[in-house]
């Protein structure tokens, strides 16, 4: 990647991409594709344009017609880190007292069926349909079909981002001590993910004693203690931001006996959806892979969530590995495996690894040891 493209990829990848997309319009019967600001525009452009009360919105043709950016004249210099000028994208500005709306409208054709991104706001998707006279459907089949099945640019973004917090989870000793807060060691790790090459932190869990078993808790002002068990969940994007995500549990001190006997159960867990990843087989058999484990040692009421999301542009997306998801994995798919025990009041733990599908089954990007580490 050249230096004047480190926030994104060379044009080539979004030109496919776009091509992709009108194809995949065409197919779902819709004319057009709308798509404001947000991972979305980042994956089809590349652009890291920020949504306000002024419209932005990037009009995909399902007839493969050049797409446009219809966006304010005075946020349009916002663009130029985007592969949009390289493409071709036909820049559409507008200016304070001219509908936006009725802008979009006029590169459509009559009577256009379109589709919208799922996080478009209110504020915007309103008036679209009132301009429209129609109300939009829902885009995420289309992008989830774009998205979920990762190129070998994003491959090794994700393969530089599992590195990048394997080397941060290499450090954890440093600063995870009886006597410090939760706080002061999320504010050295947050330190060390921009160290390590992310280009910031995207989140910081520090969960220590009864705080892991709370699974979404970040982290306080409790004192760490000897003979806690903490849960350490932490990630960010690297250029062009494409996220890490990663778990690992640690002891502070000697662990108690039956909780270590606990997480290495967990940790068979989590080996045993990991080794049943492969092509043909579904999201929800890689959850039951690991809730088995558990569920037969007498742990599965402590397995409260899903065993892992796909990973990308957004730390959460497609494809979901939970129960009832049956769809089919495939080469490029790449999601977390994160199965967790939780006593409330007491501790909790996690193990979380990003794999990739590969043609006969899958890479593992984190490659730290998965079972209890006592500092």
């Amino acid at each position: 990647m050249s230096a004047h493209t480190e926030s994104r990829f060379e044009a080539e990848v979004y030109g496919s991409r776009l091509e992709r997309a009108a194809q995949l319009v065409r197919a779902a019967h819709l004319d057009a594709l709308l798509i404001t600001p947000g991972p979305d525009l980042e994956y089809l452009i590349g652009s890291r344009a920020q949504s306000f009360e002024r419209l932005t919105c990037l009009v995909v043709p399902a007839s493969g017609e050049t797409p446009s950016v219809v966006v304010p004249k005075l946020e349009a210099a916002g663009l130029a880190d985007s592969a949009a000028d390289a493409l071709g994208v036909q820049l559409v500005d507008w200016v304070d007292g001219v509908n936006p709306y009725q802008t979009v409208k006029a590169t459509l054709n009559a009577g256009a069926r379109v589709a919208v991104a799922d996080n478009m706001p209110a504020l915007h998707l309103l008036p679209i349909a009132d301009v429209l006279n129609a109300l939009p459907v829902s885009a995420t089949p289309v992008l989830r079909e774009l998205r979920m099945r990762k190129d070998a640019s994003e491959i090794e973004a994700l393969r530089r981002a599992g590195a990048a917090i394997d080397r941060v989870h290499a450090r954890v000793g440093e600063w995870l001590q009886a006597g410090r807060t939760e706080e002061e060691v999320a504010d050295d790790i947050a330190a060390a993910i921009v160290e390590e090459g992310h280009t910031k932190p995207e989140f910081v869990i520090v969960g220590s004693g009864p705080n892991g078993a709370i699974p979404h808790h970040e982290h306080s002002d409790r004192v760490i203690e000897s003979g806690d068990i903490v849960v350490v969940d932490i990630g960010g994007p690297v250029a062009p931001g494409y996220n890490s995500d990663s778990t690992r549990t640690y002891a502070v001190g000697a662990p108690d006996p039956e909780i270590a006997e606990r997480i290495a159960i967990l940790e068979q867990a989590q080996a045993a959806a990991v080794a049943s990843v492969r092509p043909g087989v579904t999201a929800e058999s890689v959850d039951a892979a690991a809730r088995n484990v558990l569920v037969r040692a007498g742990f599965g009421d402590a397995f409260i969530h899903r065993t892992g999301h796909g990973i990308g542009l957004s730390v959460h997306e497609e494809p979901y590995i939970v129960a009832g998801n049956d769809i089919v994995l495939e080469p490029g798919m790449a999601f977390s495996i994160e199965p967790g025990i939780y006593f409330p009041g007491e501790w909790g733990a996690r193990i979380e690894d990003i794999v990739i599908v590969t043609e006969d089954g899958c890479e593992s990007v984190n490659k730290r040891p998965h079972g209890l580490t006592a500092l």
